[in-house]
């Protein structure tokens, strides 16, 4: 029986011949991650467990980026006991202010993660890195502690589902566009426990960021990963950059999966989803009647470079609507320099937006960009639950940049032009 991209990647770190779904396994693994939230809680569990060292000091990754620089008090002691760890042990890649990013946006920039790679993070969002075809998945903090000791985690083998894309993207969508029609069709928890994995022609007609957004918000499905295979677009993004030499694996042609889904993605169209699930989803072009009072652009799924440069294009030479509160976040500082080189910077200001450092503070509703109640949000995000943004009585539309930046300017949720 033939193994799936995820499930050849997980047998190599097991050192097994063959796996199948449902398999318990126990796996090396290349990077454990963690942040300023996740990281105190599993430090104290290292240190609860009786550990006195890490695995390998190159092999973890502590990136400080919730709320860095620091929001109250809080914030500055697990920052701080972040610092103490990575200092203690060493720890090569640790990010602080000045370094830091918005951790599923900086690893892949850094090079730190990359294909074949088998890769754990105490953050649901890990599994961005299945773009670069890694396996990387969200976990626990025990479960981060236990791997920064020992460089293992158990996994229960995923079955998949393959989404065959076809076509080529319209101009005014990207990918941010297509996952939230994927989930929208699948719900939210329509592939739980199951691996994402994207084939077809299509594929080849993405951006490595439109991946890296896809993949980002496979667990807004349920999805234990999502992957795509490394083509020349992968090679390419991942020449010169990255720390390992690559991996490369593939699919085999009888593998098994538990259905197939074709996505034609000429047929996307600008999407949003309404509070209070990513699986609400609608066409933008029917919300026209929703007033909006902040738009946020950043975040681990959409502050990319790609991202900065479609929302200056729509801004630049306009002005944000009254009343509309506009905060751009670029998601690395190296993201952050381009903007400032290119002259976006400027252009957000001068249309009456504000630039924040990188941060996830308005994702999560932790700061930044705060709702109080009855305050709407259409936003690059993730995740529109109850009360994800501030109070539980506002609401947060999730959308791409492209919509996100239309919606500024007119204070209503606003479909795109085409480019």
């Amino acid at each position: 029986m033939g193994m799936t991209m995820t499930q050849k990647i997980l047998a190599a770190h097991a050192g097994l011949d063959s796996v199948e779904a449902g398999q318990l396994i126990n796996a090396k693994l290349d990077i454990v991650l963690g942040n300023d939230i996740t990281t105190p809680v599993a430090v104290n569990e290292f240190k609860k467990a009786g550990f006195e060292k890490v695995f390998d000091k190159d092999r973890v990754a502590i990136v400080l980026d919730h709320f860095v620089p620091n929001k109250d008090i809080k914030a500055a002691e697990q920052s701080k006991q972040c610092r103490e760890f990575a200092c203690e042990h060493c720890v090569s890649h640790f990010y602080d202010v000045g370094k830091m990013g918005i951790e599923h946006a900086l690893l892949p920039e850094q090079g730190v993660v990359t294909a074949g790679d088998c890769i754990i993070g105490a953050d649901s969002h890990t599994c961005t890195y299945g773009a670069v075809g890694a396996f990387s998945t969200g976990v626990g903090s025990t479960d981060m502690a236990a791997g920064m000791a020992t460089g293992m985690a158990w996994f229960k083998v995923p079955s998949a589902i393959r989404f065959n894309l076809t076509g080529k993207l319209p101009a005014n969508c990207s990918g941010k566009d297509v996952i939230l029609t994927i989930i929208g069709m699948i719900g939210v928890d329509g592939a739980l426990y199951k691996s994402m994995e994207f084939t077809g022609e299509g594929v080849k007609t993405l951006t490595m960021d439109d991946r890296l957004c896809i993949c980002n918000m496979a667990i807004e499905a349920g999805a234990k990963n999502g992957i795509f295979p490394v083509d020349e677009t992968t090679v390419a993004y991942m020449e010169g950059r990255c720390e390992r030499k690559p991996v490369v694996y593939e699919a085999d042609a009888d593998a098994v999966y538990e259905r197939t889904i074709e996505i034609n993605l000429s047929e996307i169209v600008p999407t949003v989803s309404c509070p209070h699930l990513p699986e609400n989803t609608h066409p933008a072009k029917e919300l026209g009647d929703i007033k909006i009072d902040q738009v946020v652009i950043g975040s681990c799924t959409n502050g990319r470079m790609e991202d900065m440069e479609v929302a200056y294009n729509v801004l630049k030479g306009n002005k944000v609507a009254d009343g509309v509160r506009c905060i751009i976040i670029p998601a690395t500082m190296q993201i952050y320099r381009d903007c400032v080189e290119k002259g976006y910077i400027t252009a957000f200001i001068d249309a009456g937006a504000v630039v924040s450092t990188p941060t996830c503070g308005p994702c999560l509703g932790g700061y930044m960009g705060i709702l109080a109640a009855g305050e709407r949000c259409i936003a690059t995000t993730n995740r529109n639950f109850v009360g994800r943004m501030g109070h539980v009585d506002s609401e947060v539309y999730l959308a791409s940049p492209a919509t996100a930046a239309a919606s500024a300017l007119t204070g209503y949720i606003t479909e795109p032009k085409e480019a």
